[in-house]
């Protein structure tokens, strides 16, 4: 099940990348098919919980666009 769900997502992806093939290189390992930021399409830095890089986690969180993300201080 989780297999074939990955095949789903992979041809979703590939099918997305094809529409902006400037942001679809040569990809050498398969977790870059599905593991990008769905703003960007960043490889490096993508966190799964939130689908998105640690970039535009960053800048959403702080222009108040992720209501349940506070910056911490201490």
């Amino acid at each position: 099940m989780a297999r074939k769900a990955l095949e789903v997502k992979c041809a979703r992806i590939r099918e997305k990348a094809n529409k902006s093939h400037e942001a679809w290189k040569k990809v050498e390992f398969s977790t870059k098919l599905y593991n990008r930021c769905s703003v960007c399409w960043r490889v490096r830095g993508y966190m799964g919980k939130f689908d998105m890089c640690r970039i535009c986690i960053r800048e959403k969180a702080n222009s108040g666009e992720l209501m349940w993300v506070r910056k911490s201080s201490w």
